[in-house]
Formats: structure tokens, sequence, C-alpha cells
């Protein structure tokens, strides 16, 4: 594989797209025949191979056009042996200039041939305006190893870095000389120096930042992401917000092709002698086909029981966000908010956009005072029949009941009734128990109640969950 390919492929799974390896050795069967001189044929061409859904075809163009410059600078990139033929045509390589005036003759030239001058041998016809400054640039860059950016703030060294690798330091030489004699002439050339010091500067400058794009963006993305998953979700800045959107849909993805299992799972190795035996019969007794034993797996049912009084409410649109993200994987999923008394919320949640949907929820679930124990008798005499022996039941909240009755009993007979209860409480637990908080009340009969207060908590605590129907 060529490396404008390899690049684009890299660009590609950098942007979040799942390009496998061997779509990109169907990509290089691709280019093998159609090639890089039409842009529009390669662009669908490579579309076909590299993109499976809509989101990606999507994807695919957006970076194909930021990869693949024009094609008068995309085919001076396209192969090392550009390199070869400019040589062969009496080019020096930038990057084997160091001193004296054939390093700025030859920098000037390059600047001539990307504003439309001959750069090539008479003989060969015109070259493509800028392709030997495009080649030039390509090759700095991949010389200092612009690709690996991370940050933008990295553009300006590695920008300086491209110019040195292409000798520019005999033209800035010249330059400070010109600057400090006196004459017309002189200044008349230092101002043409710094003028194509200038665009030098601006071509590896504009560079470097179509790189940042490709690469370093999408890396700060995911640096960045990374930190929010652990910030709390109390402490989510208006950019945080937005990005964990992101993050909790990747995080959702990857939980459900985890837990993606048949229902059905062979137990190999485990042979049934009576099945086996019962099945040769017809046979003389000859086990022409063995049976083994095998256990059913319960799809996974989710009751969600979210507290949306005002310190809680952040913690509540993540969780609902990652769990509906999760409907293809967890199809019988019921979710109730209260603050006193419980609401089911399914239908605005499947009806509306996810953030009108948690306005109307709070709005009108969580102006109320708080009252875990109206939550559990409204639960018991409305939606009981939601909660049975396979049913995993998830409360989130903070179990500060404003001093009214947590009424116990209904919470021991929800904890008897259910598979799984699992509590998870945005305060850590050095503040269970103090003023009105029920948690060490409550926590004796759950399965699990742990502190929950980031994504990251949030993902682990889905993942155990659904780990109980695996």
């Amino acid at each position: 594989m060529d490396r404008t390919l390899a690049g684009f492929v890299r660009a590609l799974r950098a942007a979040g797209a799942d390009a496998s390896t061997a779509e990109a050795i169907d990509a290089a069967r691709v280019v093998s025949m159609v090639g890089y001189a039409d842009r529009a044929t390669l662009k669908d061409s490579l579309g076909v191979v590299l993109a499976k859904s809509e989101a990606e075809k999507a994807l695919h163009d957006q970076v194909f056009e930021l990869y693949f410059q024009p094609p008068a600078r995309a085919e001076a990139r396209e192969d090392d042996s550009e390199q070869g033929e400019q040589r062969e045509h009496g080019e020096r390589s930038p990057g084997s200039i160091t001193t004296g005036d054939d390093a700025i003759d030859s920098l000037l030239k390059l600047l001539a041939s990307a504003q439309g001058g001959d750069s090539g041998d008479a003989n060969d016809g015109p070259a493509e305006p800028g392709a030997a400054l495009s080649a030039a640039l390509q090759r700095a860059a991949q010389a200092v190893g612009v690709d690996d950016i991370r940050f933008q703030s990295q553009t300006g060294y590695l920008a300086r870095r491209m110019l040195e690798s292409m000798g520019i330091a005999p033209l800035e030489a010249r330059l400070l000389q010109r600057l400090g004699e006196p004459g017309a002439a002189a200044q008349a050339e230092a101002r043409a120096l710094a003028a194509a010091r200038d665009a030098l500067q601006r071509e590896a400058r504009a560079l470097v930042e179509q790189r940042f794009e490709l690469y370093g963006r999408p890396a700060t993305e995911d640096f960045m992401a990374e930190v929010a998953v652990h910030r709390p979700l109390g402490r989510m800045s208006p950019p945080d917000i937005g990005r964990m959107k992101v993050v909790v849909a990747r995080m959702a993805r990857r939980l459900a092709i985890k837990h993606s299992h048949r229902r059905r799972i062979r137990l190999h190795g485990q042979l049934d002698f009576r099945r086996t035996l019962r099945a040769s019969a017809g046979h003389d007794g000859v086990p022409f086909k063995l049976a083994f034993k095998h256990r059913r797996r319960d799809k996974p049912r989710l009751v969600v029981i979210c507290d949306v009084s005002t310190s809680v409410a952040p913690h509540v649109r993540f969780l609902l966000l990652f769990l509906y993200a999760l409907q293809g994987t967890v199809t019988d999923l019921h979710t109730f908010a209260f603050s006193n008394r419980l609401m089911d919320v399914e239908a605005p949640l499947a009806k509306l956009p996810f953030d009108d949907a948690m306005e109307l929820i709070l709005r009108e679930v969580g102006s109320g005072s708080t009252d875990y124990g109206q939550a559990w008798l409204d639960l018991h005499d409305r939606h009981w029949h939601t909660i049975d022996r396979r049913t995993t039941v998830l409360v989130l909240g903070d179990g500060r009941s404003n001093g009214t009755d947590p009424r116990l009993d209904l919470f021991a007979e929800l904890a008897l009734r259910a598979k799984r209860l699992v509590w998870l409480c945005p305060e850590p637990p050095g503040r269970w128990g103090t003023g009105d908080s029920c948690m060490l009340q409550y926590r004796p009969h759950c399965t699990h109640a742990g502190h929950c207060a980031t994504a990251a908590d949030l993902e682990r605590a889905i993942d155990e969950a659904l780990e109980a129907y695996d």
C-alpha cells in the first residue's frame, strides 16, 4: 500500500471510522485500478470499500475532502517516485539543501512554481503549478513527523522544523545581511526575501494545520473526552456536556457489542449422555450425533428508578442517555422518575429528542420535595407487575428523603421480588446516613450499593447489571 492511501486510512480511523485491515487491502486494490488522476472517481470508489453506513459515508467524504488537496497538489504527494522524477529534471531535494546561494535559489524556484512558473525542464512541458512545492513540503513534513501532531499548540513548532528541513536558514541569513546593508537594491532584495520567507511559512503552517485536523484534533478530542469521563457529572462544563454525548454513545456501543450474546450458549465439553443415547437409538446405538448440555440466558430486563431532584439531575441525564443508547441490547426497559410522586417517563424519552424529553421530565417531575417512601408506594400500587425474578432494578438517587417515612418495608419487598437491586448514589459513602440520608437503611437490602460520580462509574454499573444476564 502506498504512503498516500495508508495516510488516508489512518485519518479515517482517527476520525472514528471502523476501517478494517481487509477493507484497507480492498482500498489498495481499488487505487491500483482507478489511480489518483480522477479525484471524483477515486472518492466514490474508496467510499464503496471503506464506508459501511450512511454515517461512515458522510465521515469518509469529509475526511477525503480534507486529506486530498486539488489534483495539482494531490498528485505531487502521490508517491516517493515524484522525488526521483524531479531530480531527473534537475531540481534539488529541499531536504538536501544546506548552505549557500543554491539553497536560496531552490526555495525561490519552488515558490515560483507554486505561482504558476515553470519548475521543470522545458523539453518536458510546463509543470503543474505548486506541484514541486507541495512535494517538497510533504517530504519535509514526513521528515519531522508532522503526522504525529497531537495538540494545536504544536503547529508553530512543527512548521518551523519543516522550514529548517527545507533549508530556510541560508535565506534568513541573507535576509538579515541585506537588512543591515544600505542602498535601495539591498532593501529591495530584503523585501523580496522576507516575502518569500513569509510565503513559505504560510505554506508550511497550512500543511501542519491540515494534518492537525486529520490526526491531531481527533487525538485531542479523545484526550479531552477521557478527562471528561472521569470528571464528576455535577461539575460538567457546557463543552464537556456536548463532548460527553458522543462519549456516552461510544460507551453504549461498546457495551452493546460486549453483551450481545446468544440466549442459548453451548457448553462445549459437557456431553449430555442421555440425549446422546436417545438420539443414537435409531442407529443401532452408534452415536452419530452428539448432544451437549446448554443453558438458557435471560434477555436483560431493567427497571430504572431515578431521583430527578436538583442534586441528582446531572447524573440522571447521563444514565438515561446511556440506557437509551442501549435500546437494541436492552429491549425490556422501564424507566421511572420521581421527586415525590413516581412517573413513567418512557413515552417522552421515546417520542421526543433527548434534550427536550429531559427538560419535560425535570419540569413535570423534578419540582416537588423529595419523598422516597411515596415513590416506593407509587411503584407498588401502579407498576409492581414490571418487576419479577428476571428483573434488575437500578436506582439512581442520593437517598435523602427530607425526613419522610422511607418505607423500608416496600423497599425490602422490592429487593426480594427482583433478580438484583443496584443503587447508584452520587454522594460518597462518607456522607451516607448524615442529615436526612436513608442510604444506610436502604443499603442492606441492595445487591450492590455504590458511589456513582462520573460517566466511567455509570458505564461500570451498567456493565455489571448486564453481566448478570451473560
